[in-house]
């Protein structure tokens, strides 16, 4: 251990480094020898010079050559500048643009050569410069890394410090995976690893050194992930619950449609977790329409055929109200009770509903958040269920499962959550997919219009409304704003409500509303008194209106593709033929793709895959609720495949007998009892 007491000492320790460089690299959260060996470059510059033959467009590149022409120095806005020069680089001729540079004037001589690094555009054959050196390229190496860095310490000076770190505990760097790993996927070593990541010789050198660091940073985040889950599972004793299997098999066949292939998989996993006794602690993730509400009615029903009640807690008093008629409809003829609980049931009614809750003459309550209040109490609660779970906290979720004595619990999502998000933010529960539409559900056709067919948009929504059916329309703010020029749902309103004068009736939703006021809207909506429902994204969760067929959105480049897929669900809950038309004109390639990506395909799996890719795991979810770990090399979407082995690998481990014994996975059993996974605490 002498060697790991080394390298967690002070950076103070390094020459070089005074107590002031010390506090500035604590800023970057460097505080040891280890913090600061590990601080990986983010990128590397390659400064090997190019042929302009084979460079690509809006590539990095060097390259030599000798000023042609005079600079051209132009000023614009508050001390900003623009500086031009023609170069030959061999038989090339190209342009060169320096911004705020003013200086380089004097320095840029005709004829002189210079060695020039920047972005190339192949269209326009220029450069624009980021740096500039005159004479040849005097570059120590082609290629360098490049740190993120903060306050007084410089590009220099970190590669300075990391290189005396090197020179003085370079051989206190120990290996940290079993060899057998080593060996079978051909991992560089961890010392030559973590030196080739600051110090390589080229390319292929960083892919053989990042591909050793990604593999580690994914086995140790995965083996915490599946020792908190053996932890959870041996240390939760759930409710063994007796099913009437005769009962459930009847209520099945009594419901008003088949079961698909996905819907019977998934009962069989959620019946199964409910007769052992363990928690079950499952995700269900299913597309907006994919028919969760049937599987968790069989499996709030199992409970109650076992004696137990069940709870199922959604967002909206909307949702709420909608879960309770469709929930009162499948189990009235089986003489199961269900009660609605939220905000709006007041007085007698709510004393009534919480008495008769605790004497247990309620089978089944649904409601919002305020089935986790204090004055809540059931007789013996055994399913919970929370739908769209990730618009509850993880203290109200707490809250409600300790209504209990170790309930089963079952969380509901209609967000697709990609697979490399679910098997790494979900890694301790299981998860459950239903990946397959009821038969007979008509695709929702999606078109991309740009603003300037308005009029032709709502010619077409007209033909939808004199058929009967009614049309949602989505707008990103709900009053003016001088921040962004986009639509606002009041102008809309008030353009639509001259638009359809006197034909059909436009409503307005927004979130600034109070309850009382949305629920008086979406019942007026529900009912076909409003035909026309103008709205900010507070549609954007548990609103069921089959006859609506019409969804048109404003802006719709300034939503994700998780959202826009979300808010395309509303429509197309009927047996009619529904549309989305997505208003939008996006400037970026990235919202470009998003249009395109809507217009292909209604698969919301495929389309959060997509979404990934295209904003990045901590943007899909929001930072702040992600729950997703910051790894410092390792990139979740583009090393999924590293994450897929990595989780297969630590699973074995923490199953086999041998993880926990062998001298070999000593290191690693090590960082599992300093993380306190082994004690039940969970993971940040």
């Amino acid at each position: 251990m002498r060697n790991v007491a080394e390298l967690k000492q002070s950076v103070s320790v390094l020459k070089g480094i005074g107590e002031e460089t010390a506090e500035n690299l604590a800023e970057m959260k460097i505080y040891t020898v280890e913090d600061l060996l590990e601080y990986f470059p983010y990128r590397y510059e390659d400064y090997s010079l190019r042929d302009l033959a084979e460079v690509k467009h809006e590539e990095k590149i060097t390259v030599e050559g000798k000023v042609h022409s005079e600079p051209s120095l132009a000023y614009f806005g508050r001390k900003k500048s623009k500086l031009t020069i023609r170069m030959f680089v061999g038989q090339y001729l190209i342009k060169v643009v320096f911004f705020n540079q003013p200086y380089l004037k004097n320095i840029l001589i005709i004829n002189e050569t210079i060695t020039v690094t920047g972005k190339w555009d192949a269209h326009r054959q220029t450069i624009t410069a980021t740096e500039m050196q005159a004479g040849n390229n005097t570059k120590p190496k082609d290629f360098e890394p490049v740190y993120s860095l903060k306050g007084k310490i410089t590009t220099k000076g970190m590669r300075k410090f990391i290189s005396v770190a090197f020179g003085q505990f370079g051989q206190a760097i120990e290996e940290n995976l079993p060899p057998s790993l080593v060996k079978k996927y051909r991992l560089l070593n961890r010392q030559d690893a973590i030196r080739a990541m600051h110090f390589p010789q080229d390319p292929e050198a960083v892919k053989q050194a990042r591909r050793r660091v990604v593999y580690e940073e994914f086995l140790l985040f995965q083996l915490k992930i599946q020792a908190l889950r053996k932890f959870e599972r041996e240390h939760s004793p759930g409710i063994e619950q007796i099913i009437n299997q005769t009962k459930v098999q009847e209520f099945i066949h009594g419901l008003p449609f088949p079961l698909t292939g996905a819907q019977n998989r998934v009962v069989t996993e959620i019946l199964t977790d409910l007769q052992l006794p363990l928690r079950m602690n499952r995700l269900l993730q299913g597309d907006v329409g994919s028919g969760k509400t049937a599987v968790a009615a069989i499996g709030l029903y199992a409970s109650v055929t076992a004696g137990f009640q069940g709870a199922l807690m959604v967002p909206t008093e909307i949702l709420a109200e909608q879960h309770l008629e469709s929930m009162k409809a499948l189990f009235e003829p089986f003489k199961v009770r269900c009660e609605l609980l939220t905000s709006s049931v007041k007085g007698k009614k709510r004393r009534e509903i919480l008495q008769e809750l605790a004497d247990g003459h309620v089978d089944i309550l649904i409601g919002t958040h305020a089935l986790i209040q204090e004055e809540v109490t059931f007789k013996q609660l055994g399913f919970v269920i929370t739908d769209e779970q990730h618009r509850f906290g993880v203290e109200q979720r707490r809250v409600l499962r300790e209504k209990g004595d170790n309930p089963d619990v079952l969380f509901m999502t209609a967000t697709p959550i990609p697979r490399t998000l679910a098997i790494t933010v979900f890694g301790e529960m299981d998860v459950s997919i239903i990946d397959e539409m009821p038969a007979g559900r008509k695709s929702i056709e999606t078109y991309w219009a740009k603003p300037e067919m308005l009029d032709r948009v709502l010619q077409f929504v007209e033909k939808e409304l004199s058929k009967g059916h009614q049309a949602y329309v989505i707008c990103p703010l709900i009053e003016e704003s001088d921040k962004l020029d986009v639509q606002n749902a009041l102008d809309v309103h008030t353009t639509l409500s001259h638009y359809y004068y006197n034909r059909y009736k436009v409503g307005l939703m927004h979130g600034r509303l109070s309850s009382e006021e949305k629920d008086s809207v979406m019942k007026q909506f529900s009912s076909n008194e409003v035909q026309v429902l103008v709205s900010t994204t507070v549609v954007e969760v548990g609103v069921n209106v089959p006859n609506a067929t019409m969804m048109v959105i404003y802006d719709a480049e300034r939503f994700g593709l998780s959202q826009l897929h979300q808010l395309r669900g509303r429509v197309g809950r009927g047996s009619e033929q529904s549309y989305c038309i997505l208003l939008a004109n996006p400037k970026s390639e990235v919202g470009q793709e998003r249009m395109r990506i809507m217009t292909e395909t209604n698969d919301g799996f495929v389309l959060s895959e997509r979404d990934l890719e295209l904003r990045g795991p901590g943007d899909f979810f929001g930072k702040k609720q992600s729950g997703i770990p910051e790894f410092k090399v390792a990139d979740m979407v583009h090393d999924y495949r590293t994450l897929e082995t990595a989780r297969h690998d630590a699973t074995l481990m923490i199953q086999s007998k041998v993880f926990w014994s062998a001298p070999e996975y000593k290191y690693l059993r090590n960082q599992l009892e300093e993380t306190g996974v082994l004690e039940g605490e969970k993971l940040d």
